[in-house]
């Protein structure tokens, strides 16, 4: 099924308002919001990450151009008209089942890049798998995930995203300031293609869990939105300097 390739057709391009969710990240804030923290907004649903096996809910977006044809996070080059997906912490090549949650429709889609990284997005789809459960047109659709086969996906180790920044030197700063009480804080580079990000990244976690946990204390002590996601073996823990 991961072979299979639908008509090029139009829309290919990645719909408005889904884009800063196909494996961007937008600016944050160097100083906590007003917002209060610790708590979840009630105007959205939360999405609920699921123990190993796992099954979880919330929103999936697509991506299509201008990603196509780039190089995915894994090393492949993405190829919108084959059945892949973006996800924050899921192991590369783990096998997923992506149903959508309005018509009952699923795909199956190999986990090969990393994303989406705006809040309430669980999994950013390939166009071919977004035209396989009709979430084309609307963008963004409520999905249930389901991991196939014997894969731990809260196993390994974990890093917790705090900002991103096109400005190189505001990403310094917030790691050294961040350096000043948490160890380690590192920066990653991401070639989009609207320009080059610097991620600001905290910490080497063993275990998903333990990872949220501490994102929920940097939201609590810091204000910011944090996004958990997999440390990937190619991934530095020194980082950028």
């Amino acid at each position: 099924m991961a072979g299979r390739q639908p008509p090029r057709t139009q829309p290919a391009s990645t719909p408005p308002g889904t884009g800063e969710s196909a494996k961007r990240s937008t600016d944050v804030p160097e100083r906590p919001s007003s917002r209060p923290t610790g708590t979840p907004r009630r105007d959205r649903p939360v999405a609920v990450p699921a123990p190993a096996g796992y099954t979880e809910e919330g929103n999936a977006s697509w991506y299509g151009d201008p990603f196509n044809g780039r190089r995915a996070s894994n090393g492949e080059i993405y190829d919108m008209y084959k059945l892949t997906a973006a996800h924050r912490t899921l192991p590369f090549d783990a096998m997923v089942r992506v149903t959508n949650l309005s018509n009952g429709k699923s795909t199956t889609v190999r986990i090969t890049d990393r994303g989406p990284f705006v809040e309430n997005r669980i999994i950013d789809l390939s166009l071919a798998a977004a035209r396989e459960i009709d979430s084309v047109g609307p963008g963004v659709a409520p999905v249930r995930v389901e991991v196939l086969g014997n894969v731990d996906p809260t196993a390994g180790f974990f890093t917790v995203q705090v900002g991103a920044f096109h400005d190189h030197g505001n990403a310094e700063r917030l790691r050294d300031r961040l350096a000043v009480s948490y160890s380690p804080v590192f920066i990653q580079q991401y070639d989009a293609p609207e320009g080059t990000f610097y991620r600001v990244r905290v910490g080497k976690i063993s275990g998903e869990d333990a990872a949220r946990q501490f994102g929920e204390q940097l939201r609590s002590r810091e204000g910011f939105t944090p996004f958990v996601t997999r440390l990937d073996p190619e991934t530095p823990a020194g980082g950028i300097r």
